[in-house]
């Protein structure tokens, strides 16, 4: 279900800082016409920790609806609380997702085994499929192969989104846990020597800007056109390099604003992008034969 590339769809907001849901259907509208293969919904790229519970709900329902089965959609769920990660869960079950995605337990720096208690209660007590999600640059706690090679054995934990740029580690990965768990990348610059190494796909930030050009090198590199999937990846290094300008979203943000599919909007304690950016940004954005409407 979890393969190729999969969005880490931002969250559209106006000028204030509101949820744009105009914008929203834009942004899904850019990924079904693009051939994205699955979309996350408040994710990290999507402001997670400073949604509220209501506007949860409606993003995913507006999402879920719009999308109609056509590629999956992951929830955002994770929780620095185990109880929190759940209650989240069960509410993305209620709202239709397909999958959660389950970040490690952040700022508290669960010890290993707290990690496989966190997730194995999140297996006991929610009916979608789970996705690990570890991106120890966030959260301050590395899930380690071994770790999550354990949790591979639960039914209901599909899969991993592995954000450490590590190559030797994605094919420790899919060594350890062969059958019983997908690897997918989470970071874009290194995402397609993932797949080289046995990842399955890229949950992706850049997919946000160029979802058909992401989408198809996830698909040449798929059917082992290597030579065509990495001549795509050349060309989308600068643009890697320019959405890693401020903390993520940030730069993306601003790219799609730029691109007039959505607002400016951001939430504190994040600002739109440095002025000193702009012209950087605009210009690897032209680079890309992408049109700028403002």
């Amino acid at each position: 279900m979890f393969y190729g590339s999969i969005v880490a769809l931002v969250t559209p907001m106006d000028e204030h800082g509101g949820v744009d849901y105009t914008a929203l259907r834009r942004l899904v509208d850019f990924h079904l016409e693009a051939g994205t293969n699955g979309i996350v919904v408040a994710g990290t790229t999507g402001e997670s920790a400073t949604i509220s519970h209501d506007e949860y709900k409606n993003l995913l329902k507006h999402v879920v609806a719009q999308v109609s089965s056509s590629i999956p959609v992951l929830a955002g769920t994770g929780s620095a609380d185990t109880r929190v990660a759940i209650a989240q869960s069960q509410l993305a079950a209620a709202a239709g997702a397909d999958g959660v995605l389950v970040v490690t337990p952040y700022y508290n720096r669960p010890m290993p085994s707290g990690l496989v208690a966190h997730y194995n209660a999140l297996a006991d007590t929610t009916e979608l499929p789970i996705v690990l999600y570890n991106v120890p640059s966030r959260t301050a706690v590395d899930m380690l192969p071994e770790t999550v090679a354990e949790l591979a054995q639960r039914d209901e934990i599909v899969a991993i989104k592995e954000a450490v740029p590590d190559t030797a580690r994605i094919r420790l990965l899919t060594e350890l846990c062969g059958e019983s768990m997908l690897v997918l990348s989470g970071d874009d610059p290194s995402g397609l020597e993932a797949m080289r190494a046995g990842a399955k796909g890229i949950v992706s930030v850049a997919a946000n800007v160029v979802p058909g050009v992401f989408a198809e090198m996830c698909a040449q590199a798929g059917s082992g056109n290597w030579q065509t999937a990495v001549e795509i990846d050349d060309k989308l290094r600068h643009l890697y390099a320019l959405l890693a300008l401020e903390t993520n979203p940030i730069p993306v943000k601003w790219a799609l604003y730029k691109m007039a599919l959505m607002g400016s909007g951001i939430r504190l304690p994040l600002l739109p992008l440095d002025k000193k950016y702009h012209a950087e940004i605009s210009l690897g954005l032209k680079d890309l034969g992408l049109a700028l409407d403002n």
